[in-house]
């Protein structure tokens, strides 16, 4: 009696082990909390880059019409934007490349900070190509350096010429509608710098194309929707 309680007690003993299933040892778990916590880390930093973006704007130096001019004497409007575009193409895309040859980092909280640290040093790249854009076709916006910071922000997001026309309306922009503006601009540019997340080197190669072909079509779109509104520089008044 005694041996056959103890072989219905490890039969019992077996099918409780197998009712109850081992933990997974293949990491899928361990990886979806990775990409959990990721993702968080990827958010958190989206949030501060669109603050500090909009803190950090007006500070950005940004050349007056006289200034461009005098730096490029003698060429008319498109000469010079088509040397402030070749420059900020040129600084976007070593900013991919830098980034791209940091990916052989290993911990991707890491990662996600040296994207965001992309996003944001392209961005200010690109805002300062379109404010100074906006000087050589003389379409500047008006107000307060903090004002007209707003306005070129809102072209960057919008991928066009300034629309705004009252200084006031910058400051109530700025309250909401554009900070959720570029959080979404900002998601778009973090999503397509993931690719530099690639091995050492491959990674900086196409960091360097992504931000190079990203920043030519941005330019290309804000030169010609600001040819459609352009002001003749003989036409300007000078600058306030």
């Amino acid at each position: 009696m005694a041996d056959q309680a103890a072989r219905d007690d490890g039969r019992g003993s077996g099918r409780r082990r197998r009712a109850t299933p081992p933990p997974a040892v293949d990491g899928a778990g361990e990886r979806a909390s990775l990409a959990h916590r990721a993702g968080g880390g990827a958010r958190n930093s989206l949030n501060a880059v669109t603050e500090r973006l909009i803190d950090t704007a007006p500070r950005i130096r940004v050349r007056d019409l006289a200034a461009l001019r005098r730096q490029f004497p003698g060429l008319g409007p498109e000469e010079i934007a088509d040397g402030l575009v070749h420059a900020a193409v040129n600084g976007t895309a070593a900013v991919g490349a830098g980034v791209g040859a940091a990916a052989a980092l290993p911990v991707p909280p890491a990662m996600t900070a040296e994207l965001a640290a992309e996003t944001l040093a392209v961005a200010a790249v690109e805002y300062k190509l379109i404010a100074e854009l906006h000087e050589v076709y003389g379409l500047r916006a008006p107000g307060t350096a903090t004002q007209r910071a707003v306005a070129y922000l809102g072209s960057w997001t919008q991928q066009r010429g300034i629309r705004l026309t009252s200084p006031a309306s910058f400051d109530a922009a700025l309250g909401g509608q554009l900070k959720r503006q570029l959080r979404r601009t900002l998601v778009r540019r973090f999503a397509r710098n993931l690719p530099t997340l690639m091995p050492f080197m491959v990674g900086a190669a196409v960091g360097a194309v992504l931000n190079r072909r990203s920043t030519r079509a941005l330019a290309e779109q804000v030169r010609t929707d600001l040819r459609a509104h352009q002001v003749p520089w003989d036409e300007l008044s000078p600058p306030s």
